[in-house]
């Protein structure tokens, strides 16, 4: 069985990363998908998520390509994690070529960047709705 794991804060779940973990899931039997706890998010990468950390994983969980979801506590954890799942591929979104080349190094897992899909990103989300948000307030305020 070819065991995969990929990475990440899935916030807003949209169709690039259904695109993301389908093709993750493709490269193997077995896709463990790690989580970025709500302390880790704030805590690490100062985000805050819209949905709780309970809410992401529940909505993962749904996915048909994903068999496994655990917490991401520390950015520390990738090397263990690979180990103890016992991982073949590490896959992450080509945003982050290179961070994590030294896995292949530390691991017997090949390391590999998919492309992500370019039009949509929670980031753009976000943005796209505080400016609708702060325009429908305009209109509101010039009525």
């Amino acid at each position: 069985m070819k065991r995969i794991i990929t990475y990440g804060t899935f916030d807003l779940l949209h169709y690039g990363h259904i695109n993301l973990l389908k093709r993750a899931r493709e490269m193997g039997d077995y896709l463990v998908v790690v989580l970025s706890s709500d302390e880790f998010n704030w805590e690490a990468k100062q985000k805050k998520t819209y949905f709780d950390y309970e809410k992401r994983k529940q909505l993962l969980e749904a996915i048909r390509y994903v068999d496994l979801v655990i917490p991401e506590n520390n950015w520390e954890q990738k090397v263990s994690d690979i180990k103890l799942y016992q991982i073949d591929t590490f896959v992450m979104g080509d945003d982050w070529r290179g961070q994590f080349d030294f896995l292949a190094d530390e691991t017997d897992a090949e390391v590999v960047y998919l492309d992500r899909t370019p039009e949509i990103s929670t980031t753009q989300i976000k943005k796209d709705l505080n400016a609708k948000a702060l325009a429908t307030e305009h209109d509101s305020i010039v009525k």
